[in-house]
């Protein structure tokens, strides 16, 4: 048995060095800084990263991806000892390898079979745009002639690892054999300087949410000098990696795959430095099963149909949370001059009926406030009901919930929420998680600017009021002393960054960029400095005093008056405090939208109720956003008075069958927070036809809160099978845990027999009443 592979120096930073004497040998250089971003375990800030190419090979029969990762990279100090990606224990590294690299090489190609490989005399077609040569990091030296293609054959890369601390979480070693698996793609390089050395690696703990992957690197590499990582893997089932079976899709005919990094998920995806503080090219080369379309966050694709295989090439720097793929049973429609999208099949007449021709009109108004729209195209992919979040902003093709074409004006928001982010979020990136406001605080100010100029303030000032609405009923949930309602929210080690999206950095955010464009007394003022904030920043990563800085520097009047220092509203306060927002804006043009609901609200609250005024309303008159805000305001109030629930049923009950589901869901809440059994069968009926996260958690959860938890176990067993293991895996924990973190209200002992009525889809007269948390969905 050969000995293990011998720890390389370095790897380990907690010894320290001897002490200094005549005899003492040299002491060890310091140990790297600490990384800046807590939830990254990488050695990004020793590095300069230039781009990065993925070679994938998806296996939907094994629902597993083997990839290749080729790094493009320069070291920024002298002789760095390892490199240190982010990696999760879905991930199995198999191989890691070093090449030294050409400025301005031919991004390499990847052969997807060891046959392949060996007869890659010439290398396979390069990426549809070869990328234009990076800033050099050393001075540019002649280019190689051309030469016969190479490629690193499975022995030259198949390095031992080095010693491992642990093997991941609940998984032996023995399971990481890769024998029985086909063998992950192989890089071809065009112009090899020199023969590719395979390197130690290990792979270390991190947080459950990730490990590290260590690999040493050359004694020799100087700063400055380009080299390139490859790192070949497989990965399965992890947070960014959600395959479905043909049963989870719309058309019941093709396995779908998609991804979804935002936050810290992308690192099942491949090795990365995954962190928002670093952003670079990517390209990718993708073979799919036949008969299945494969789309990237990218500004350039093609499809290979001899090689079967999909070449990607984005073209600008982004960060590792916004590389995207997904692949299925989709095909496309033009709905504008730079915009498609797409869909399985049986949804894309909806999609082009919901979306044709508005799309460049809501572009045209965001050029119009912040600049030209700089990634080209701007397509839309409507994904099965198990994608996790409503929207995802990955440039170029923004991934949006189908389930969301049911209500007009909800899918008139959530998109150009994502246009938004084609400036804020993704142009200028916040540095650090903790400041995710700085992409979703700008991209909601920028998203109402865009539905002002489109629909006028009345409705911008109403969805504000709901949204609103949402946030003080979190607050009230969270308290207002929790430190995840600050604007900077301090991120503990260990602590996954996605925890930390809440309402607060949507709306909290929004305010405060709000308050800063009243500062400036006309928002077309604030539009010309976010166009050049833009423009100073686009393609890097800030943090907030980046921002505060420029708006003070873009209006030196506003620096002379110290308005950063304004008592009861200095920014700092903003930034640090926690609690409501400081300052919020005057929604009083939407006053004609949003009195009558107060209105009606106020008549279905008032002792005695006047049941003829208050059922004299008609609901289908009202917009989406009317409905769903007085719906809210009911639910903020149940458990309500009996003769009030009855009255309400009887008024709205069959008005509100045939409406979208964001309208449905909130009504049957009702429902269930005031146990009115004779409309219970509808919560059972749009169980059994959700399967989206948005729509079922929330029922569960009051459901289970309450006295109605055999109710949902039934339903639950019986709809289980058309669920996501990753959704279903979260209802299950609801049903086993009561969800009961706060005190009920009103509750009262159930008889014996009350559970048999409930599971009946008949009407029951019991009357019970709980309050339980609901779920605020937001957008990416």
């Amino acid at each position: 048995m050969a000995a293990p592979a011998p720890r390389p120096p370095g790897l380990c930073c907690c010894r320290k060095g001897s002490a200094a004497g005549p005899e003492a040998p040299p002491a060890p250089p310091p140990p790297p800084e600490p990384p800046p971003d807590v939830a990254s375990a990488s050695s990004s800030q020793l590095f300069s990263l230039r781009h990065l190419h993925l070679g994938l090979e998806l296996r939907p029969e094994t629902r597993a991806l083997a990839g290749c990762l080729v790094l493009e990279l320069c070291a920024l100090r002298p002789q760095p000892r390892a490199l240190v990606l982010d990696v999760h224990p879905a991930l199995r590294v198999l191989s890691a390898a070093y090449r030294r690299a050409t400025v301005g090489e031919v991004p390499c190609s990847f052969a997807f079979s060891p046959a392949e490989a060996a007869t890659a005399a010439t290398p396979l077609p390069p990426p549809p745009c070869p990328p234009p040569p990076p800033p050099p990091c050393a001075p540019p030296c002649a280019a190689s002639p051309p030469s016969t293609a190479t490629f690193l054959s499975a022995p030259c890369i198949a390095a031992s690892p080095l010693p491992t601390a642990a093997a991941p979480p609940g998984e032996p070693p023995a399971s990481r054999s890769p024998a029985a698996e086909p063998p992950p793609p192989l890089p071809v390089f065009a112009q090899p300087p020199c023969a590719a050395c395979p390197l130690g690696f290990r792979v270390d703990p991190f947080t459950d949410y990730g490990s590290s992957l260590t690999i040493s690197l050359p004694a020799a590499l100087q700063p400055h000098q380009p080299f390139q990582i490859i790192v070949r893997y497989t990965t399965a089932d992890g947070p960014a990696i959600w395959w479905l079976d043909p049963e989870l899709t719309y058309g019941n005919a093709k396995p779908f795959v998609f991804t979804q990094g935002h936050s810290v998920c992308n690192r099942s995806f491949f090795p990365c430095f995954d962190t928002p503080a670093v952003k670079c090219t990517y390209s990718a080369t993708v073979k799919a099963p036949a008969g299945i379309q494969v789309l990237m966050s990218t500004t350039q694709s093609t499809y290979l149909e001899e090689e079967g295989v999909y070449q990607f090439y984005m073209e600008f720097p982004v960060p590792a949370y916004l590389v995207a793929l997904v692949a299925g049973d989709l095909i496309h429609a033009d709905i504008g001059p730079r915009s498609r999208v797409w869909a399985e099949p049986c949804l894309l007449p909806t999609a082009i009926s919901k979306l044709s021709g508005i799309v460049e009109r809501w572009l045209t108004a965001a050029e119009s406030l912040y600049g030209p729209y700089i990634w080209g195209r701007y397509d839309i992919v409507f994904l099965p009901p198990s994608f996790p979040i409503v929207a995802m902003e990955n440039p170029c093709l923004t991934f949006i919930i189908s389930s969301i074409l049911e209500s007009d004006e909800f899918l008139i928001i959530d998109v150009i929420h994502e246009v938004a982010h084609s400036w804020f979020g993704n142009a200028v990136t916040n540095a650090t998680w903790e400041e995710m406001w700085l992409s979703e605080g700008l991209a909601t100010y920028a998203q109402r600017r865009i539905t002002t100029e489109t629909y006028g303030a009345a409705f911008t000032c109403l969805e504000t009021a709901f949204r609103l609405d949402a946030l003080h009923r979190q607050m009230k949930l969270l308290g207002e002393d929790n430190p995840v309602s600050k604007l900077q929210v301090k991120l503990e080690p260990g602590v996954n960054p996605s925890n930390l999206m809440n309402l607060f950095t949507y709306e909290k955010g929004y305010c405060f960029v709000y308050y800063l464009s009243q500062l400036c007394g006309d928002p077309r003022h604030f539009d010309s400095f976010l166009r050049a904030y833009i423009e100073k920043y686009k393609f890097t990563s800030v943090v907030a005093q980046d921002l505060l800085d420029s708006f003070l520097n873009f209006f030196p009047e506003l620096k002379e008056q110290c308005v950063e220092s304004k008592a009861g509203l200095e920014f700092e306060r903003w930034l640090n405090a926690t609690g409501p927002p400081l300052a919020e804006p005057d929604l009083s043009q939407g006053s004609s939208l949003t009195r009558p609901v107060e209105t009606l609200f106020k008549l279905w609250t008032t002792e005695p109720l006047d049941s003829a005024a208050a059922s004299s309303v008609d609901l289908t008159k009202w917009r989406t956003f009317q409905t769903v805000l007085f719906l809210d305001r009911l639910l903020d109030g149940s458990p309500l008075p009996r003769e009030v629930i009855k009255k309400l049923s009887e008024c709205y009950s069959s008005q509100l069958d045939s409406m979208n589901a964001e309208i449905r869901i909130r009504w049957l809440q009702i429902v269930v927070r005031n146990d009115y059994y004779p409309d219970l069968y509808k919560v059972r009926r749009f169980l059994e036809n959700q399967m989206s996260r948005m729509y079922t958690i929330p029922l569960y959860e009051d459901l289970c809160t309450g006295t109605l938890k055999s109710f949902a176990l039934e339903i639950f067993y019986q709809t289980q099978n058309q669920l996501h293991p990753n959704l279903r895996k979260t209802i299950q924990q609801i049903l086993s845990q009561g969800l009961n973190p706060f005190p009920a209200i009103d509750t009262t002992a159930v008889t014996t027999d009350t559970p048999a009525m409930v599971l009946e889809d008949k009407a029951s007269e019991a009357t019970n009443g709980a309050i339980s948390l609901r779920d605020v969905n937001v957008s990416a």
